[in-house]
């Protein structure tokens, strides 16, 4: 149900999820005193938890350093070879082709759609 207390389980899915993301050592922290890139990686985290079969991501890699982003998109592939769908509004053209492989381009519309590569090109 909704307010539900979490089970054991439950407890130990999320604890295993902000490990994964690298925040162990702020789990008794306040969300305030994060930084913004830690606050990042705590939310991503409680969305995994979540155990969805899709998600939708609205800029993940915004406010954090590289190391993070890395970290980020490797678990987002490693969700993506467990059949997870990844939906991710993302900015940063330069790393598309490296992060994606299927891209939806729009500018107030749907310029272009498709595998990255076929359709993350110049004519695009």
């Amino acid at each position: 149900g909704w307010f539900k207390r979490p089970s054991k389980k439950d407890k130990e899915l999320a604890l295993s999820m902000i490990e994964k993301m690298g925040m162990s050592d702020y789990v008794n922290r306040q969300i305030r005193q994060l930084s913004g890139g830690q606050q990042q990686r705590v939310f991503l985290a409680r969305a995994l938890v979540q155990e969805a079969d899709i998600y939708l991501m609205d800029e993940p890699f915004k406010g954090v350093d590289k190391t993070t982003e890395h970290a980020i998109i490797s678990l987002l592939q490693e969700m993506k070879a467990r059949g997870k769908t990844v939906i991710v509004v993302h900015h940063d053209l330069n790393t598309v082709p490296q992060y994606f492989d299927w891209v939806t381009m729009v500018n107030k519309q749907t310029v272009a759609y498709g595998p990255v590569a076929d359709t993350f090109t110049d004519e695009a």
